[in-house]
């Protein structure tokens, strides 16, 4: 039977972050190019950061050494009040891999708690539906699911919050990248960040 996996990292939480965007889960350490999220040199986050913010889709890669910048990464981050973590605290893998179709989620994170630490957000952004699914499960039944470009909005320990979910930055998610890249740019326009 596989074991339970701890989070192995701290979620970033620059104080003035307006906005919260979870994944899942990290993958596991083999596939890391760096200590930080979406490290993973074939998913395709930060060349979509990197593509919308500075027209460089490998702005944040090293190419040659195929790792990321993570110093770039991190003040970018802090730089356009954004924080960043996973839905889940702990999980099972079933299939040793990435997907999250074999995660289970054993514990969620302490949404009240981590908002808590970052007053300012009013935006929470899930990146694919199993944060999306996970997310929900904080918020009362009358709370909308977010579909891809289109929003919900809840209140939650008396903050209001606007719920947008995007397309999965991992390879395995069947979208070209100028796709991922057309949608997350029209997220960051909608939410005044572009």
């Amino acid at each position: 039977m596989p074991m339970s996996e701890t989070h192995p990292l701290q979620p970033f939480l620059p104080q003035d972050a307006q906005l919260l965007m979870l994944g899942s889960f990290p993958p596991p350490k083999n596939k890391w190019k760096m200590n930080f999220f979406y490290p993973n040199y074939q998913n395709d986050m930060w060349r979509i950061m990197g593509s919308i913010f500075y027209q460089d889709k490998d702005y944040f890669l090293d190419v040659e050494h195929k790792m990321f910048k993570l110093s770039l990464i991190k003040d970018f981050l802090i730089t356009h009040h954004i924080a960043i973590y996973d839905v889940a605290a702990a999980v099972i893998r079933h299939q040793g891999n990435a997907s999250d179709k074999h995660l289970e989620i054993v514990q969620p994170i302490d949404l009240k708690h981590m908002l808590e630490l970052i007053p300012s957000c009013q935006t929470i952004m899930t990146t694919g539906d199993k944060a999306t699914e996970s997310l929900m499960t904080h918020f009362t039944a009358s709370t909308m699911k977010p579909s891809i470009l289109k929003s919900s909005q809840t209140i939650f320990h008396d903050r209001a919050l606007n719920l947008y979910r995007l397309p999965s930055s991992s390879r395995a998610y069947p979208l070209a990248l100028t796709e991922k890249v057309k949608a997350y740019q029209h997220f960051f326009e909608e939410i005044g960040m572009l």
